[in-house]
């Protein structure tokens, strides 16, 4: 399952959706849907993805971490094998997936590092570079798994480690929370470089607000290696499977 999650995605959907590599995924043994995890578009990225022939989720509210979450669920529920996402914007290179999956271990994750040779020239802000690698660092101090980019939106999952995340976050802290999910629960990470360029459209992340928050869910998930609603009885988030 190939897994969008959008918000006023308009400008770069089509493209995305239209650089998608079924061909090749086919020739290498995967059939795809994609998905999209819409968090109420008031553009026309809905009826891009109905058009496209997309299953088009609508989130009960907003926000990236409810939108991946939402996507985990449906993945689950439908029994897909694997599940890669990656954001609608045109930062991410679609033919990317094809090393990814190639790297992919039975009950494994791949992230996409965007902080290497490929990652072009306007893509990223020096201050937003910097705070990447920042909070990278913090992450592997706090939790010990080797990652190259901690904020990258590019995952590949298969369905062994998909059962395994137990998650809560609402918004951009989401990879954080997954990086630390597959620490908590020792799920193999496989780092591999991928390209990354401009964005469409308007920026959603915040520097300095979404930075904070990313650091306190890496260290709220180390102090608490089960959500802290579960932690403190009031409620199961993990998804549940008789796999």
């Amino acid at each position: 399952m190939i897994l969008l999650p959008v918000l006023n995605e308009a400008e770069g959907l089509d493209v995305v959706l239209k650089s998608i590599p079924h061909r090749l995924l086919n020739e290498i043994g995967w059939e795809s849907e994609t998905v999209i995890v819409d968090g109420k578009s008031t553009d026309a990225s809905q009826q891009i993805g109905f058009d496209a022939g997309c299953t088009v989720l609508v989130q009960p509210s907003k926000g990236k971490g409810e939108a991946v979450r939402l996507g985990f669920e449906h993945a689950i529920r439908n029994k897909f094998d694997a599940l890669v996402m990656f954001d609608a914007d045109r930062t991410y290179d679609p033919d990317d997936m094809i090393p990814m999956l190639r790297q992919l271990k039975k009950g494994g994750v791949v992230v996409g590092n965007r902080l290497n040779k490929h990652l072009q020239e306007n893509a990223m802000s020096p201050t937003n570079w910097i705070g990447n690698h920042l909070l990278t660092w913090s992450a592997v101090l706090l939790h010990g798994v080797e990652i190259h980019d901690v904020c990258s939106g590019y995952w590949l999952f298969d369905r062994g480690a998909l059962l395994r995340m137990n998650l809560n976050s609402m918004e951009f802290e989401i990879e954080a929370e997954m990086y630390a999910q597959c620490a908590i629960s020792e799920i193999s990470l496989t780092n591999i470089p991928v390209s990354y360029g401009a964005r469409v459209g308007e920026a959603k992340l915040g520097s300095l607000r979404d930075g904070s928050s990313i650091l306190r869910k890496l260290l709220v998930r180390k102090l608490f290696p089960l959500p802290v609603e579960e932690e403190l009885g009031k409620g199961k988030l993990a998804f549940e499977s008789n796999d």
